[in-house]
């Protein structure tokens, strides 16, 4: 078996799982999970409706570059969501679906990753788990920059010494970040395009948590929307990822795309092709469906705004918790440590939590979500209020 298998840490939650193991949550309470970024609002009717009118497609094979209908639909929304020239993104050469960010993620590293003694895959800390598991066993080491509430949760790129940068493959930037909302602004992509031209990396640009924000005058600026700003029609160096998951509840679909420089797209659906991951055309034409249609998305993120708002009211006189600026998550300050927080959480409240620490990598002799918890406040309305009262009065009981 690969050797770098070994490197590979345990998920998130199979830690969390142990974690709870250790003690029982009280019967009489039923379990509400704030721990798993699922969504759990209804999936928009037109697009279920959609694939169950399209199951006749079950008798064809997909092919790997997906259907002209669903790469037509994703440029034209990429074009209006982040304001591109008009023919600038092409169906043709600057988009492919996939099977959700995590597919994309994990395999344009295994592609795009030249096997050498150095080479570096720079993500977030914390971070989404699979950049670092990706470069392992693209035979790359992961190197994590640190973020803190000090640095407004992005990382410090001015910090960066030049010999990193110089060792630099992959850049991974998650905006709106997992796990703490941050988002990345124009300027500081323009910086990273101009240190991608004098390093000669690419970056990579996790843009799937893009369409839950909560200023509709300021949706999050994308990696693509700076370098048409830029000028940089070609996008060169750079791609981004988008899931429907989150924009559109549909996690069950594994359904979204990568979209950029056509130079790196090329070689990637060449490896694809190899990979055996066509997306199945059913899922495609939900998929056109889908990203035609922007009235769901805007429901979606008014009943995200109503859970945020009831939930900061009784939380905040308790705990340190503020509004982010996009994401369905909570980054919360705990008062204890948080995998104490959260395993006595569960044993009393019977609430599930994820453990800040559980997302960050020791680095600079800091573990940066040591402290918090990350709570995705994805359950019903009624549910996230409960959650929230649960919650407090827990922390008040520390308090005693």
């Amino acid at each position: 078996m690969n050797r770098d298998l070994s490197r590979l840490q345990p998920y998130p939650f199979e830690k969390l799982t142990k974690l709870k193991a250790e003690v029982t949550p009280p019967a009489e309470l039923s379990h509400i999970a704030f721990s798993i970024g699922e969504p759990k609002h209804a999936s928009p009717e037109f697009v279920v409706k959609t694939l169950a009118d399209n199951l006749n497609a079950l008798s064809n094979y997909p092919t790997t570059k997906g259907i002209p209908e669903l790469r037509e639909a994703i440029a034209a929304w990429c074009t209006r969501r982040f304001n591109l020239p008009e023919g600038q993104l092409t169906a043709d050469h600057h988009v492919l679906p996939v099977n959700g960010t995590r597919e994309a993620i994990f395999a344009f590293t295994q592609a795009a990753v030249e096997r050498k003694e150095g080479a570096l895959v720079i993500s977030p800390n914390p971070f989404y788990q699979i950049y670092e598991g990706a470069a392992y066993l693209a035979g790359a080491e992961p190197h994590y920059l640190n973020c803190n509430a000090e640095n407004g949760f992005i990382p410090d790129y001015d910090a960066v010494p030049a010999d990193i940068w110089e060792r630099c493959q992959i850049l991974f930037i998650c905006s709106p970040s997992n796990p703490t909302g941050a988002v990345t602004d124009f300027d500081t992509l323009a910086k990273l395009i101009n240190l991608a031209d004098q390093y000669d990396f690419i970056i990579a640009s996790d843009e799937c948590y893009s369409e839950i924000y909560f200023d509709e005058a300021n949706p999050p600026v994308g990696l693509l929307e700076a370098c048409a700003r830029l000028g940089r029609t070609d996008f060169d160096k750079c791609v981004v990822m988008h899931s429907l998951s989150k924009r559109s509840n549909l996690p069950g679909l594994r359904s979204g795309f990568i979209a950029g420089d056509a130079k790196l797209l090329g070689p990637f659906l060449e490896y694809r092709t190899y990979h055996g991951c066509s997306m199945p055309v059913q899922h495609q034409l939900a998929s056109v469906a889908a990203w035609g249609d922007e009235a769901h998305v805007l429901q979606n993120r008014d009943l995200y705004r109503e859970k945020f708002s009831k939930v900061i009211e009784i939380l905040s006189p308790v705990l340190e918790v503020t509004q982010p600026e996009a994401s369905f998550y909570l980054w919360v300050k705990t008062p204890i440590a948080d995998d104490l927080f959260a395993q006595k959480l569960f044993a009393e409240k019977h609430m599930t939590v994820l453990p800040g620490r559980y997302l960050s990598r020791e680095t600079e002799g800091v573990v940066p979500g040591e402290g918090f918890v990350r709570m995705a406040l994805v359950a019903t309305l009624e549910e996230c209020i409960e959650g929230a009262q649960r919650i407090r009065r827990f922390v008040e009981g520390l308090k005693d």
